[in-house]
């Protein structure tokens, strides 16, 4: 069978032409693991008056509490100046905080030195963002819920709300639904690519095939790796004795994470859960283990006196049913990892950036680069203002 090389193989990028640089917050207080935090910490900023509620809200060249914006699109955050703010937290939206980390945002333009408003207009249930990454891990990541990560670039499925206007290479599902002989949706090929991608150096690369057989293999991988990673449906589950049980109470505040490889234990502090498999405490995203990133996210000590600093006082249950459901979904990530690499070791009847351009599937159209206008509800500008867009 003929091999693929990376100059063989079609970009993601040119697959799905339409991405978006990830959102870039300015502050880290506006997130964080749990809702309640983020209102509290909102409640002492509007509390706070003067130089005090300045200090507090960190400002940054893009963002003081003077600075005019409009809404978020789709949310509710108010559109007076911060400075003047008062009234309850906007309602914190679950997001997308770091590779497999689910945490919490409050959603308010003030509050965020790059929105990426382009993201919020097709952001709903029908949605999911493609994100890339670097490092060990699959090179893609894929989330129903808004993303929030510093990694890559961040590759909507859809230009529309409602599952409308695929982001995929005009003609492209219509080409390899002719060389395979069967249909092929938008979902097929973002599955597709899950699967298969791998670093190059302009991007991930997405080898394609011809061949029915390794396409629906393919597809199927990559499905089940978009469920797992999406979990927004059935929750992922070990079979019998292997899911991952608490076998000490975690204490109050656990100060450190540790991995006992002789009893597939996880340790936090005199806490201990098993079984954990090494490849899920091995599991990495961006260069970093999954699972100590996790933790650190809601363990490493903020400054005294900063928004930051508002925390649970103990170690929340939720977050030991987040941590428990998270090896679950790692242990299975895993161990299609063989799979993955046997999809793209060689790849049969190769369908190549020479043969696109033949079917005149690329190069793709300017326009499929740019965000599609998306004008189906009004959005208030600064003050109270309707924006004009």
């Amino acid at each position: 069978m003929p091999s693929v090389t990376h100059d063989d193989a079609p970009l993601l990028a040119d697959l799905m032409p339409w991405s978006v640089a990830p959102p870039r917050l300015g502050r880290g207080w506006p997130a964080a693991p749990d809702a309640a935090s983020l209102k509290a910490r909102w409640d002492v900023l509007v509390k706070a008056e003067g130089p005090d509620r300045e200090a507090l809200f960190q400002p940054t060249r893009s963002r003081t509490p003077h600075t005019a914006v409009g809404q978020l699109p789709g949310q509710d955050g108010g559109t007076e100046r911060l400075a003047r703010a008062s009234g309850p937290c906007p309602e914190p939206v679950r997001v997308l905080r770091g590779p497999f980390d689910e945490q919490w945002l409050i959603p308010d333009r003030r509050l965020i030195d790059a929105p990426r408003p382009e993201l919020w207009r097709v952001a709903d249930e029908h949605q999911i963002f493609a994100v890339e990454t670097s490092g060990e891990g699959p090179p893609l990541l894929a989330t129903s819920l808004f993303p929030v990560l510093r990694t890559g670039r961040i590759r909507p499925l859809y230009r529309r709300p409602g599952a409308a206007e695929p982001n995929v290479a005009p003609g492209l599902t219509d080409h390899l639904a002719a060389l395979l002989g069967v249909e092929v949706s938008p979902v097929d090929v973002l599955a597709w690519a899950t699967a298969v991608a791998r670093p190059a150096p302009d991007g991930p690369a997405v080898p394609l095939t011809g061949d029915p057989d390794a396409w629906q293999r393919g597809v199927a991988l990559g499905r089940r790796m978009l469920w797992l990673m999406r979990r927004d449906g059935e929750r992922p589950k070990l079979p019998g004795g292997r899911r991952p049980y608490v076998r000490a109470p975690l204490p109050s505040r656990p100060a450190a994470m540790a991995y006992d490889r002789d009893e597939e234990a996880l340790l936090l502090g005199e806490g201990r859960i098993s079984p954990v498999p090494a490849e899920a405490w091995e599991f990495e995203s961006g260069g970093v283990r999954v699972l100590e990133a996790w933790f650190a996210s809601r363990t490493d000590p903020a400054e005294p006196g900063t928004l930051e600093a508002i925390r649970p006082g103990a170690w929340p249950q939720t977050w030991t049913s987040e941590l428990l459901e998270l090896v679950t979904v790692l242990t299975l990530l895993a161990e299609t990892r063989s799979l993955r690499e046997e999809l793209v070791t060689d790849v049969p009847s190769p369908v190549t950036p020479a043969g696109l351009r033949a079917a005149g599937v690329l190069p793709v159209p300017p326009w499929t680069r740019r965000p599609a206008s998306v004008l189906d509800a009004h959005e208030e500008g600064p003050e109270g203002q309707l924006a004009l867009l």
